[in-house]
């Protein structure tokens, strides 16, 4: 009798046990629908109910929906990832821009729709959008972060629309890019690897403020640049900063690409301090003999430090993998 009671015993603890891991771990995953059908409605719902400085990663996973919200995740919402059902009907999307928000000289930095501040954050087939249109400063996305990876998301907006900023290292892969002015723009080191970077009207890509002493800015590696119709002088970049860097490798340059490729935003410094090259690109806007002079066609062994994993290093890598493993 004392070993069948034992027996029993030990099941139903083993099964509370089970079940406590299992709630555990559902514990980190959050549902957000605008139907009520998930644990959240809005997306700063959920970030605002998760755990600051997590030993193990949240997952919000965010239903099809028009998310008209502006979202923020703050720097203890570290090893979070936001995922959504889709990348065309996700959407998050605001309207603020420079005039709107009203906050003096540094409005721009106000305005975007979702701003990252967390480091090792995951952003996944989603669209980000700022939809106050052709109004001067609008962001869309905004990173301030390090080891920031954004997958298969839409980043939709006009002048500003991305902000790659901060020290850190960012990761861009299967994205679509689009804007007007400086659409790229800010101090990291982002690595954009297979995206579509899409210019809306005649001006510039990027416009990087890389730091002194910073070995990469930003990189572009197998990107397709493209436009609407009727651009036809679109630069690949001007220095925000005079020591800006911005390499493309292997990308498909459309047309509307400026010959003389690169512009120095009137600022003769940066001619000398900024690094603007390209290696082995194509397309009718790749034109390399007429490059402005103080820009750089990469050889075969300048290029070949332009790995993502030496741009990038190894354990963010590793931790991109893990997070895309630990998915549902």
């Amino acid at each position: 009798m004392r070993k069948v009671i034992a027996v029993i015993l030990f099941l139903l603890t083993s099964q509370a046990w089970l079940n406590c891991q299992t709630l555990g771990k559902d514990a980190f995953y959050k549902t957000v629908a605008q139907d009520g059908t998930g644990d959240y409605t809005t997306i700063q719902a959920a970030i605002n109910d998760s755990k600051s400085f997590p030993y193990q990663r949240i997952t919000i996973y965010i239903k099809n929906g028009n998310y008209h919200e502006k979202v923020k995740v703050h720097e203890w919402n570290n090893n979070i990832s936001l995922i959504g059902e889709s990348k065309e009907n996700t959407i998050i999307t605001f309207d603020d821009y420079f005039n709107k928000v009203n906050l003096g000289i540094n409005s721009t930095f106000y305005t975007y729709t979702l701003l990252v501040e967390a480091n090792d954050v995951l952003l996944k087939n989603l669209t980000i959008e700022n939809s106050s249109g052709e109004v001067g400063q609008a962001v869309a996305l905004s990173v301030f972060s390090d080891g920031v990876a954004v997958i298969n998301c839409r980043i939709l907006g006009n002048q500003d629309t991305l902000y790659a900023s901060g020290k850190g290292k960012q990761y861009y892969k299967d994205c679509y890019i689009e804007g007007t002015t400086d659409y790229i723009f800010g101090s990291a080191t982002a690595y954009f690897e297979n995206c579509e970077i899409h210019s809306k009207k005649d001006s510039y890509v990027t416009a990087a403020s890389t730091p002194q002493g910073t070995e990469f800015g930003y990189v572009f590696k197998n990107c397709n640049l493209t436009a609407n119709d009727g651009t036809s002088q679109v630069y690949l970049g001007r220095p925000w900063r005079i020591y800006a860097k911005t390499v493309f490798i292997e990308c498909k340059l459309g047309k509307h690409i400026s010959p003389v490729g690169w512009h120095n935003w009137s600022k003769p410094d940066a001619e000398i301090n900024a690094f603007y090259a390209e290696y082995n690109c194509s397309g009718e806007g790749f034109s390399p003999k007429a490059r402005v002079s103080w820009s750089h066609q990469l050889s075969k062994a300048e290029a070949k430090k332009y790995t993502i994993k030496t741009i990038l290093g190894e354990k963010f890598l590793k931790n991109i993998q893990e997070w895309n493993s630990d998915l549902k």
